[in-house]
């Protein structure tokens, strides 16, 4: 079963997901990556902040949070292909 993060992503699909970790929404968006134990800018943002329960919610999506937080590896077509993916599932989460 799909474990979809407020952004869109699916954490289930992700290789670190239980072996480095747990998920966005389990671990309340302090994931492995982000240092010093904090959250996640698009997981603060959007639950902490916002009170929202995911980035769909929200009117800016995707926001500069989300560009800014581009992963390297991907070109700019990956990248955008990458969001259009994330927004469509939180499209279908909403419906």
């Amino acid at each position: 079963m799909a474990d979809i993060s407020v952004c869109g992503t699916d954490c289930s699909a992700c290789c670190c997901f239980g072996s480095m970790c747990s998920g966005c929404n389990k671990c309340e968006g302090k994931v492995f990556h982000v240092p010093d134990q904090k959250a996640c800018a698009i997981y603060a943002c959007t639950v902490q902040e916002k009170g929202f329960k995911n980035c769909g919610e929200c009117t800016q999506v995707p926001c500069s949070i989300w560009t800014g937080m581009r992963d390297p590896k991907y070109s700019d077509e990956e990248f955008q292909q990458n969001i259009d993916m994330r927004v469509k599932k939180l499209q279908e989460l909403s419906q």
